[in-house]
Formats: C-alpha cells, sequence, structure tokens
C-alpha cells in the first residue's frame, strides 16, 4: 500500500485549515448574503456534523430571517444529536415558518424521512407546505422502542398554546402526537378550547395517538362543535380513548348527523366502547345500506361479546359482498368465539387495499390467548405479506411466550421480513 509524503499530508492539512477558517470568517460577515452561503456550504461538506453544529449554532439568533431559515435547514440536513441543541432553542423563533422547520427537525431526529428536503430548501415552500398538509391526517408515529428525550418535548408543547401563527401551533401539536408525548397532554387538553379548527383537529389526533384513556372526557365536548370535520376526528378519539361519557352523543351523531363522515365515525367509535348498552343500535345499522355502517355494527357485537350474536354475525358475513365490511364481520366473529374465522383475518394481510384493515383486527384479537397462538404458525410459514404483519401484530400483542417465534423470524431468508422482524423484537422487548 502506497504511503502517502508527509509534505502532501501537511499541506492537506494545511488547506483545509485554511477552508474552516475562511468559512467561520464567512459566518460572521456583515453581509447576510455571505452567511447564508456560508451556511449552506456547511451543510454540504464533509467536516463532520459535530463541528458544523457547533459552528452553526450562534446563527440561530442571527438578525436575518434569511439566514436563520438556512441555519434550521443546515441543521436538520446534518443530523445527530449535536444539532438538537441548536434545533431547540431555533423553535423559540418569532419567525412561524422557522419555528414549525425546527419543529419539523426535531421530529424527524426520531423518524429520519420526515422532513422532505425538496420543498424545504427555501423557507417561502416550506411554509405553504405546512399549511397543505393539514387537510390528512399524519399516520406516523415513534416506534415503541424509541425513547424521546424530554428537552425535545419541553422544547415543542409550550408552542401548542404559544406558537408565533395558528400554522405553528397546530404543527407543534402535530409533533407531539407523532412523538406520543405524554408530558403535553395538558397543553392539547387545553387547545381543545382554541378557535381555530385545525389547532383543535391536531389536538384530538394527538390525544388519539399518545392514547392516555384519562383524558377522554376531556374530549367529549368536542362532539357538539358547529365544525363538521372536528366534529369527526373528535368521535374518532372519542372511541380510541374509551370515552363512556360520549355514548349518548356518538349515538345521536350516528343515528342524525347532517354530514356521513360523521355518521360513519360516530358508530365506529360506539362500536370500541365496550358495555355501551347500543346493542340494540348496531343490530339496526346491521342492515344499513351503507357497507362502513354495517361493518362498524359488526365490530361492536363483536366487542359485545353477547355470544347469542354469532349466528346473526355468520348470516350476515354469509350475504355480505364488500370485502371491508366482511373482514368486519370475521373479526366479530372471532371475538364471539369462531376461531375459525381467523384464517379469513390472516389471508387479508395479502391484499394491498385491505391489509391494513386485517393487522388493525388481529392486533386487538391477538391479546385473546387463543387467537395468539394460532398467529404462529403463518408467522413461520406464511405469505411475504402475512409474515410482515403478523410481525407488527406480535409486537403489539405478543406475550413472553412469543419472543422465541419473534426470534425465529429474524433468520428468514427474506431479507426485508427478517429486517422488520429484528424490528419488531425490539418494540416487543421494550414493551414487555
Amino acid at each position: 500500500m502506497k504511503r502517502i509524503p508527509l509534505c502532501l499530508t501537511l499541506l492537506f492539512a494545511f488547506l483545509t485549515g485554511v477552508s474552516l477558517f475562511a468559512q467561520h470568517q464567512d459566518l460572521d460577515s456583515t453581509d447576510p448574503k455571505v452567511r447564508q452561503k456560508a451556511v449552506k456550504s456547511l451543510a454540504s461538506g464533509d467536516r463532520g456534523q459535530a463541528r458544523s453544529c457547533e459552528a452553526l449554532s450562534p446563527l440561530v439568533g442571527d438578525p436575518s430571517a434569511d439566514v436563520r431559515g438556512d441555519v434550521v435547514i443546515a441543521l436538520i440536513k446534518l443530523g445527530g444529536p449535536q444539532c438538537l441543541e441548536p434545533l431547540r432553542a431555533a423553535t423559540k423563533d418569532a419567525d412561524p415558518n422557522i419555528q414549525s422547520a425546527a419543529v419539523d427537525g426535531l421530529v424527524n431526529f426520531y423518524i429520519p424521512g420526515y422532513v422532505k428536503f425538496g420543498w424545504l430548501n427555501s423557507m417561502k415552500s416550506f411554509g405553504s407546505q405546512v399549511t397543505k398538509r393539514f387537510s390528512s391526517p399524519e399516520p406516523l408515529v415513534v416506534q415503541p422502542s424509541v425513547q424521546v428525550m424530554e428537552a425535545d418535548t419541553l422544547a415543542i408543547a409550550p408552542l401548542i398554546s404559544d406558537g408565533s401563527s395558528m400554522a405553528s401551533r397546530a404543527n407543534a401539536a402535530r409533533a407531539i402526537g407523532i412523538l406520543r408525548a405524554t408530558q403535553a397532554v395538558p397543553q392539547l387538553t387545553e387547545a381543545l378550547s382554541a378557535a381555530d379548527s385545525t389547532i383543535v383537529i391536531e389536538s384530538l389526533r394527538a390525544l388519539e395517538k399518545i392514547g392516555d384513556l384519562s383524558v377522554g372526557p376531556a374530549v367529549v365536548p368536542s362532539l357538539s362543535s358547529t365544525d363538521s370535520d372536528v366534529r369527526e376526528v373528535a368521535a374518532h378519539a372519542v372511541g380510541q380513548l374509551q370515552a363512556k361519557d360520549g355514548v349518548a352523543d356518538l349515538a345521536r351523531l350516528a343515528a342524525g348527523d347532517r354530514s356521513k363522515g360523521v355518521r360513519r365515525a360516530a358508530l365506529v367509535a360506539l362500536a370500541k366502547i365496550r358495555d355501551n348498552g347500543e346493542d340494540r343500535t348496531f343490530l339496526t345499522f346491521l342492515r344499513d345500506k351503507d357497507e362502513q355502517m354495517r361493518a362498524a355494527a359488526a365490530e361492536g357485537l363483536g366487542r359485545g361479546g353477547d355470544a347469542d350474536d354469532l349466528r346473526t354475525i355468520n348470516d350476515a358475513f354469509a350475504s355480505e359482498k364488500k370485502e371491508s365490511a366482511r373482514l368486519s364481520m370475521a373479526f366479530a366473529a372471532v371475538h364471539l368465539g369462531d376461531l375459525n374465522k381467523v384464517t379469513y383475518l390472516v389471508d387479508g394481510l395479502d391484499s394491498n387495499i385491505h391489509r391494513g384493515e386485517a393487522r388493525a383486527f388481529l392486533i386487538e384479537l391477538a391479546r385473546k390467548p387463543e387467537v395468539l397462538s394460532k398467529l404462529y404458525a403463518p408467522m413461520s410459514n406464511g405469505t411475504r405479506g402475512q409474515k410482515l404483519d403478523l410481525a407488527v401484530v406480535v409486537a403489539r400483542s405478543g406475550t413472553s411466550e412469543s419472543l422465541p417465534h419473534m426470534q425465529r423470524l429474524t433468520s428468514d431468508p427474506d431479507t426485508r421480513v427478517a429486517q422488520t422482524a429484528i424490528r419488531e423484537l425490539k418494540n416487543l422487548q421494550s414493551r414487555l
């Protein structure tokens, strides 16, 4: 192997030192455009995360908003724990776009790829994207094995009420939900009384993701909102949080709200609340012309646990033509003791359209030992799709007895299956 002459090594070190010195000089320039150029150079250079973040940190307070915006973008691109403290500081920026970008940068540390750099190359494009994102829910959440640092939660949570714009406040609520930060539940519940419906909706979604059942009663008043979008999201949250205080309101909305989306969400939520006394409502909607209402009604009957309803469910399953409703009816049948329908749900994991529904049903049903034991065989010798989703199911609902089955899956010849199993094994272990 050829050795590099000492003189060349020294020359390279000298030139590198000159370059770094020049960059430092540019960061201190009185011209903001020069400072911007130096910031972008650090983000794309090979100086190293720690040193670059350290050099950029003072510019979080730069007098130029353009410079501060480029600093936040650079910190997100650099990544790494050394960039977290300056990002936390940037959440206090008066500019709402910079504030939101800093929040997204903190989320990106825990979920790499959350920030899409195609539109974060300028704060102007970022600002328009922040507003657009609220039109749909964000399904992402941190993996159960990921520990979110309290300092990051404490940096984001105050923005839910004190952000510099309505969009930055809503964005902070969304981030808290993704991070499942239970420490921010008080700020989220307070935000439910905000005048801006987007903030209310994002706070409801965040509370649903966090899953603290004690806040269920605080969510119920949102069912009476004049905004149909708020009522719909509130219904989902009330059901997920098992808020029995909301049963009467949910039944009322399911029966007569003017919005089809609200009626569907209300019946789905009602079906999630056990011992709600609404079996007659479910039996009525089991014959509804809307397939989603039929599906929700079946789920409600299944969770109700009355074995006398099994024949009704199986008759409905036999005559049902829509796959979503059939999956819901199979779910209900398993709840009521028909374990043969477990296979139907496992087969549903092979459907690109319905696999999410089947997986969610199996996660719930796998809490029953007799159902969990039936999942180990397809987890070992099923299709690729079944193995991938069953790894998630067992990670969420498995027991210590599931560990050897998950460990075996980590050696699957399919690389993607093995990698998924390794990740989900960590999640299972962190939960046990």
